[in-house]
């Protein structure tokens, strides 16, 4: 007995100084790898590690020690091997995760969400977004199966469930299929991708960007900073407007009202130099249309395009104010008024 336990002091010794060793090295190795920007690795991928590189290497030495058979007693043995096991499944999830991780900021190096013309970059952060959070919805759940059938006990119990879970099967998949449909609709729009990160979209009457897309929900950033949260399965079911689908560039109207007498050419001619001293034009759609007359008034219409929704408010904005203005300074009398002719009887 006096053996053993000597036996089992001199492992924990000999164990904890190989366990800082090796820890020390495997992390001085790591972040001298990351310092190289040529390499996959991050310049921090040392520091995200080093906590389940810790834990693995802990359980490593630990069913090692349950191998060779040094513990005194059969119940701290088989609690310790339950242990380690259970950290070595766990450990190598969470570098698993933290890899993932590593190579999607890797690919998506190249993709600037922030420039003019991010459709395609979009795009890709879309599809990668909703990936990751498959890759890891699998890999805990691989991890907690497979720990969970490490217990003997357990998995006697997950057996004889197995082989009666016919019934048992149909009725959770009918409690559950709301949020399975949710899940898969999840998928369908990391597939198909009728909503990207930061589009433009209408949803509920309300107008905003998508900020977050999840496998459960969607959040979408209103134009007042408020956070409108949607199920996935609306953007699969029901309909929406998406302003950028395909492009980013948009068009926009600016209705004014006025008297007939207006000269439309002066109008016109108006306009196009208002666009051409702003930025805020993209250069490509200058229309000015009378659209409607009634007996009050005529309805023109000013139809203008811009790099992108925002832009197009601001320079609708700008154009109803200076032309508004132009009319005011140069044709004061063509404002919309109302008109009475009075038939006075002069008798004799």
């Amino acid at each position: 007995m006096l053996a053993i336990e000597q036996n089992m002091t001199t492992y924990l010794i000999i164990g904890i100084l190989i366990l800082i060793i090796t820890f020390s090295l495997a992390f001085y190795i790591l972040k001298k790898v990351g310092k190289n920007p040529r390499n996959i690795l991050p310049v921090n991928f040392a520091h995200k590690i080093r906590i389940p590189l810790l834990i693995f290497l802990a359980c490593l030495l630990a069913q090692i020690a349950v191998i060779s058979d040094i513990f005194i007693f059969e119940a701290t043995k088989t609690i310790v091997g339950h242990i380690s096991i259970i950290g070595i499944i766990f450990s190598i999830a969470w570098f698993l995760i933290l890899l993932f991780k590593v190579v999607k900021k890797r690919m998506l190096r190249k993709y600037d969400v922030g420039s003019a013309d991010n459709l395609k970059a979009r795009k890709v952060y879309t599809q990668y977004m909703i990936l990751e959070n498959i890759v890891i919805f699998i890999i805990v759940i691989l991890a907690i199966g497979i720990a969970l059938m490490s217990f003997d006990s357990i998995r006697s119990i997950g057996v004889s469930v197995l082989t009666s879970a016919g019934i048992a099967g149909i009725i959770i998949g009918l409690a559950a299929q709301k949020a399975i449909g949710t899940l898969l609709a999840g998928i369908q729009i990391a597939v198909t991708q009728p909503i990207r990160l930061d589009d433009v979209v209408i949803v509920e009457g309300e107008w905003g960007w998508i900020e977050e897309i999840n496998l459960t929900y969607v959040v979408v950033r209103v134009w007042d900073k408020r956070r409108l949260v949607v199920p996935t399965t609306y953007f699969i079911e029901k309909t929406f407007q998406n302003w950028t689908r395909t492009s980013a560039d948009i068009l926009g109207t600016v209705f004014l009202y006025v008297d007939y007498e207006l000269p439309v050419d002066a109008i016109r001619k108006e306009q196009t130099r208002l666009l051409n001293s702003t930025d805020l034009w993209d250069g490509k759609v200058d229309v000015l249309q009378v659209t409607n007359t009634t007996e009050k008034s005529v309805e023109l219409r000013v139809l203008v395009s811009a790099k992108d929704s925002p832009t197009a408010w601001d320079l609708r904005v700008y154009l109803r104010e200076k032309l508004m203005e132009f009319i005011q300074n140069n044709y004061p009398q063509s404002l919309p008024k109302a008109r009475i002719t009075i038939n006075k009887e002069v008798e004799d």
